[in-house]
């Protein structure tokens, strides 16, 4: 059983860092790091306990963000965390 469930997303680049404010403000609620900074892939994991909440979060960040939603990378493409 996995402790996080993970979501990636692609967005423009200059969002990233309002991004990570955003989410760094909810303490715990979701975790950000940046898979490829050219392309501005991020991965955002959160606890699976908080997923209505996370969910929600995204959801609305994806409009401001201008956030699109991607399948996850293949494995091995990017060193596994969390």
């Amino acid at each position: 059983m996995e402790i996080f469930e993970k979501r990636h997303f692609l967005l423009p680049r200059a969002e990233i860092g309002y991004l990570r404010f955003i989410l760094e403000s909810y303490d715990g609620l979701a975790f950000v790091r940046t898979l490829d900074p050219r392309q501005a892939l991020v991965e955002i994991a959160f606890p699976c306990s908080r997923r209505q909440d996370a969910e929600t979060l995204l959801a609305a960040l994806a409009g401001e963000c201008a956030m699109q939603s991607v399948p996850p990378p293949e494995p091995g493409h990017y060193p596994e965390i969390l």
